[in-house]
């Protein structure tokens, strides 16, 4: 999953990027309301932290002017007034929902997943997945080898990996290029090898079964949909 923070107060946008990041999400940050804006536009996130008093453009206005767009991505408002007005101004706006500073991080991330989970839930998609005799629970972000969640094996995944085998659930059955895995579990800014993507697949099968995840040559990954 990735996100984007448009978020002024540069301190905070970064602390909230590095918690965000060990949790497993692709994030980016940009600090001005026109250049959220920008990359809101041009990229195809999965959700947005965004503040509203904002150098540029406010959030409020950006919020407006991305659903007048038809951009649905859920949107999660931060903002240091406190007030039913200027609450009811964000929610008017299209915002998803409000977070009023200062804030728990652990608050913070708790909307972030139910949001997600929420997007998810809309388009029809359950956030448990049962591939053979694993259980995937992407709102929990467990794996679980057994005949259910209960009294099963828990396996043992970084956030990362994580990261990667639920950008194949979303597409489970479908070919996920190198790049398209890039682009949703590693920031804006990372320059490294591609091949990165590699060792996190083959981290997963030798964790989840080497049969799970298929290499499609010249193309990238697919799940297996086990019959």
């Amino acid at each position: 999953m990735r996100l984007l923070i448009v978020e002024d107060e540069k301190r905070l946008a970064l602390s909230l990027a590095k918690g965000l990041t060990a949790e497993g999400y692709a994030v980016d940050v940009v600090h001005d309301g026109l250049e959220g804006l920008h990359r809101a536009t041009e990229t195809p996130y999965d959700l947005i932290v965004l503040d509203i008093m904002l150098p540029g453009m406010n959030g409020y206005r950006v919020c407006a002017t991305l659903r007048a767009a038809g951009h649905d991505v859920p949107i999660l408002m931060l903002t240091a007034k406190d007030g039913e007005y200027d609450e009811a101004e964000g929610l008017d706006t299209g915002a998803d929902d409000y977070l009023t500073k200062p804030f728990s991080y652990v608050v913070l991330v708790a909307r972030v997943r139910a949001l997600l989970r929420r997007r998810g839930q809309a388009k029809g998609t359950s956030p448990v997945h049962v591939l053979g005799d694993l259980t995937i629970d992407t709102g929990a972000r467990r794996v679980v080898r057994g005949d259910g969640a209960e009294g099963g094996e828990e396996i043992a995944l970084t956030a990362k990996e994580f990261a990667v085998l639920e950008q194949l659930l979303l597409r489970r059955g479908e070919v996920v290029s190198k790049a398209e895995i890039l682009e949703h579990v590693w920031d804006f800014a990372y320059e490294g090898d591609p091949n990165i993507v590699e060792v996190y697949v083959s981290a997963l099968r030798r964790k989840l079964g080497a049969r799970l995840i298929r290499t499609v040559r010249g193309a990238g990954y697919r799940l297996e949909v086990p019959r």
